[in-house]
């Protein structure tokens, strides 16, 4: 591919046109050996996605970003290895060569709804991890809790501690890590607030436990103080995920509409 630039030649494998012995191939770092079979299609090739439980919003050759349903891990666990978007993307990635695989970076709840995402090759993972407070400028969820919020806005700040099966939180440092949570109260109508939040840490239950602190346990959310659940599902869904392109610095947005059954739960009469 003489007399291509690298921005060029990078382009081509995210579009998926570059095929390696008759299989799409997408890493720009692939190893080429002697024989090797390199062919460019005009056409970009899809193996199209289709799950009822993951979307995926954005791929590229280094990081895939999903949105996922609320009941679905997004990594696996000792219990639980295959119902998880980790899995589910790993098979779709193997789809292109069988030696691919996803990288995790961060985690939603399995009760949470909304976008995340993930790596495709170690290298990214570790910047991503290593540097997540500079690359990730804006996060944002929305929920609905229990009870008219008192406060427009405000901030909850406390020190949390993963006691296996739940999270405690203390006002005072006992140890635990330091955890904060922006909020901005939407709408306030028939017992329930609409709460935006935005995390300036990221911790397991962070805004779950938060919101009980605050007196307004999250909707559904039976673990954390609320005892009932009109919508069948935790009310937390993570819309918003705004991030510099971890190889090329560019500015990346992805944004996803409020739940529809929030909306109605606002609305009911």
């Amino acid at each position: 591919m003489a007399g291509i630039s690298r921005t060029r030649v990078k382009a081509l494998l995210t579009n998926r046109v570059v095929m390696v012995d008759n299989n799409i191939q997408t890493q720009y770092n692939y190893p080429l050996k002697p024989g090797m079979k390199v062919q460019v299609s005009r056409e970009k090739h899809n193996h199209e996605f289709r799950h009822p439980m993951l979307k995926i919003l954005y791929e590229d050759a280094y990081l895939i970003v999903v949105e996922k349903k609320e009941g679905l891990l997004s990594v696996a666990t000792d219990h639980q290895k295959e119902r998880t978007a980790q899995h589910i993307l790993n098979e779709y990635v193997k789809r292109e060569h069988r030696n691919n695989r996803i990288f995790v970076v961060h985690r939603l709840d399995r009760e949470t709804s909304g976008i995340m995402m993930y790596a495709k090759d170690e290298k990214t993972q570790h910047t991503l991890r290593d540097n997540w407070h500079d690359i990730v400028y804006d996060r944002r969820y929305v929920a609905i809790v229990m009870g008219d919020m008192e406060k427009d806005q405000g901030m909850v700040r406390s020190w949390l501690t993963d006691r296996k099966l739940y999270v405690s939180s203390s006002p005072v440092d006992d140890g635990g890590k330091l955890s904060i949570t922006h909020y901005r109260t939407i709408k306030r109508a028939n017992g329930y607030s609409l709460v935006e939040l935005q995390l300036e840490t990221g911790r397991k239950n962070q805004i779950r436990v938060h919101m009980q602190t605050l007196g307004h346990p999250i909707v559904g959310d039976t673990r954390y103080g609320c005892e009932t659940d009109p919508l069948g599902r935790l009310a937390l869904h993570a819309f918003k995920l705004c991030f510099y392109h971890p190889l090329t610095g560019e500015r990346m947005e992805f944004e996803t509409p409020y739940p529809g059954s929030f909306k109605n739960l606002m609305l009911r009469k």
